[in-house]
């Protein structure tokens, strides 16, 4: 795994390819303005600025009057990076999720999982977020 780079993102530039959960989003952004910080970047594709975790993240801080969000890029065509499902039988490709997100449509929720080689095992991409406690107000 590369080092990550952290790079603050207009909200407006980035590309989703899954709807949110309602509940999930309203417990998330109650949080984040009870805590009064983003204590998570998001992860995105550094070439096409498609979201692969943080879409609620995403949604909590528009409702919260933000402008912009702290995100990791990655290479999302690189092997050391794939997608799986989160459900049992269900199939899921990069080039769907590129293709939806590209298009401006979504996915159900948690319909994808990202998934990137660490250490020679494949753990969830949010491992590449590392706590980063930025005050609400450095977001709008």
């Amino acid at each position: 795994m590369k080092e990550k780079k952290i790079i603050f993102i207009n909200l407006d530039e980035l590309k989703e390819h899954e709807e949110i959960r309602p509940d999930y989003l309203e417990a998330l952004k109650n949080e984040i303005l009870s805590d009064g910080i983003l204590k998570m970047p998001i992860c995105i594709d550094q070439k096409t600025c498609i979201i692969l975790d943080g879409h609620h993240r995403l949604h909590a801080l528009k409702r919260l009057g933000c402008r912009k969000i702290p995100c990791v890029l990655v290479d999302y065509q690189s092997p050391e990076i794939e997608v799986v499902p989160w459900r049992e039988g269900e199939k899921i490709t990069k080039e769907e999720i590129i293709e939806v997100a590209l298009k401006g449509r979504r996915m159900p929720p948690k319909t994808s999982k990202h998934m990137i080689l660490v250490n020679g095992e494949w753990k969830h991409i949010s491992i590449v977020e590392e706590m980063i406690n930025i005050p609400l107000e450095e977001l709008k």
